[in-house]
C-alpha cells in the first residue's frame, strides 16, 4: 500500500510539474497593451483658439465641434481695394451716362438744325430755279438742287455739308465711343461684384474656422490652450480613433520565430477572467520604435528589447466599453495551455 501511495504521489507531482511547465513555457507575451491609431486636429487658419471644455479621455463623435479659431478683423485690405474699385467704376459709369445724355441732346438739336437747313436750302433753290427765266445756268441750279436733296450743299467756295451737320457727325462718332466705354465699365462693374462676393465668402471662411472631430474616439492630448494664439497648421488636439483598436505586445525571439501573420492568438486582461480571440496582424521584430509614432501608447524600453507583435482583436472593437480602453494591459498566448479549459469554464 505504501508503495502504491508513493507511485500515486510521484504521478501527482509529475502531472503538476507538467501543468506548471506547460503554463509557463507556452508561447506567451511579456506584456500586451490595448492600443489604437491617433489623429491630429490642426488649425486651418491663424487666430485665437477657443476650445470646448473637455477632459483627457472624454469621448467624441466624428463631426462633433471641438472648438474654433477666430481671426482678428485686420485682413480687409483686399476687400477694401475691391470696394474702392467698385466705387470708382460706379462714378465712371455715372459720368459716362451724364455725358452721353448731354451728347444725345446735342445730337438731337444738331439733327433738327441740319434738317431745317436742308429743308430751307431746298426751298431756296427750288424758288430760285422757278423764278428766273430759263438760261444756261439752269443745269447748274438743277445740280445744286439735286445735291441738296441728297444732303450735300453746293455753293461758292465749298462743296460739303453745313457746319451743324459736320458737328453732328463728330458728336455721333464720339457718342458711339462713349457708349462702348459705358458697356465696358458696366462689364467691369459686374466682374467686381462677383469678386467682392467671392472675397467676402473667402474672408468669412478665414475669419472663423470650426475644429471638428474626424473620428469616433476620445481626447488623447490637448496640445494648445483655450485663448492661445495659434498658427495655420498648428497641432491643437490629438484624438484616439477607437475604431482602430489593436493589441500591441512583445515576445521572446524563440516565440517570435514561430509566429506568422494570420496565426490565432488569445488575449487576456490582467486581473480579468475574460479572454478574447485575436489574429496576428503585424510582426515588426526588434527595435520597432518608429511604427509607434501614430499609436497612442508608446513602447517601453523593455518592449523594444524584445520582438514586437500586433494583434487584431475584433471583440474589443465591438465592445463600447473596451474599444477605447487604451492602455489596459494583459497577456497574449499563442499556444494551447493546460488550464485553458478551466479558464473557459470560469470565464
Amino acid at each position: 500500500m505504501r508503495f502504491v501511495r508513493l507511485i500515486v504521489g510521484f504521478l501527482v507531482i509529475a502531472i503538476a510539474l507538467f501543468l506548471i511547465a506547460g503554463e509557463q513555457l507556452s508561447g506567451a507575451s511579456a506584456d500586451a497593451v490595448v492600443n489604437a491609431q491617433t489623429t491630429t486636429v490642426r488649425s486651418p487658419i491663424s487666430g485665437t483658439l477657443s476650445l470646448e471644455s473637455r477632459t483627457l479621455g472624454s469621448r467624441v463623435m466624428a463631426g462633433e465641434t471641438l472648438g474654433s479659431v477666430d481671426t482678428p478683423a485686420d485682413d480687409d485690405v483686399r476687400l477694401n481695394d475691391l470696394l474702392l474699385d467698385r466705387a470708382n467704376v460706379g462714378a465712371e459709369v455715372g459720368r459716362l451716362n451724364a455725358t452721353i445724355a448731354r451728347h444725345e441732346a446735342a445730337v438731337a438739336m444738331l439733327q433738327s438744325r441740319t434738317d431745317l437747313y436742308r429743308t430751307w436750302r431746298i426751298r431756296e433753290l427750288e424758288a430760285a430755279l422757278g423764278a428766273e427765266p430759263r438760261t444756261g445756268t439752269d443745269a447748274v441750279a438743277e445740280i445744286a438742287l439735286e445735291a441738296a436733296r441728297e444732303g450735300t450743299f453746293l455753293g461758292d467756295g465749298y462743296n460739303d455739308a453745313p457746319a451743324s451737320e459736320q458737328r453732328l457727325w463728330d458728336l455721333s462718332v464720339r457718342l458711339e465711343e462713349m457708349r462702348a466705354q459705358l458697356d465696358a465699365e458696366k462689364l467691369r462693374a459686374g466682374n467686381l461684384e462677383k469678386r467682392i462676393d467671392e472675397e467676402r465668402l473667402r474672408k468669412n471662411r478665414l475669419d472663423l474656422a470650426q475644429l471638428k472631430a474626424n473620428v469616433d474616439g476620445s481626447v488623447w492630448e490637448i496640445l494648445a490652450t483655450d485663448g492661445e494664439t495659434v498658427q495655420r497648421g498648428q497641432d491643437v488636439l490629438r484624438l484616439v480613433d477607437c475604431a482602430s483598436t489593436i493589441v500591441t505586445l512583445s515576445v521572446a525571439e524563440s516565440t517570435y520565430n514561430r509566429l506568422r501573420p494570420g496565426d490565432s492568438a488569445m488575449f487576456r486582461f490582467n486581473g480579468d477572467g475574460r479572454s478574447f480571440q485575436g489574429t496576428i496582424t503585424r510582426l515588426a521584430g526588434a527595435g520597432a520604435a518608429t511604427i509607434y509614432r501614430q499609436l497612442a501608447v508608446a513602447p517601453s524600453g523593455r518592449h523594444l528589447e524584445r520582438f514586437d507583435v500586433a494583434l487584431l482583436v475584433p471583440a474589443l472593437r465591438q465592445d463600447p466599453d473596451l474599444a477605447c480602453g487604451i492602455g489596459r494591459s494583459g497577456r497574449a498566448f499563442f499556444e494551447a495551455r493546460p488550464f485553458d479549459f478551466l479558464r473557459r469554464i470560469w470565464g
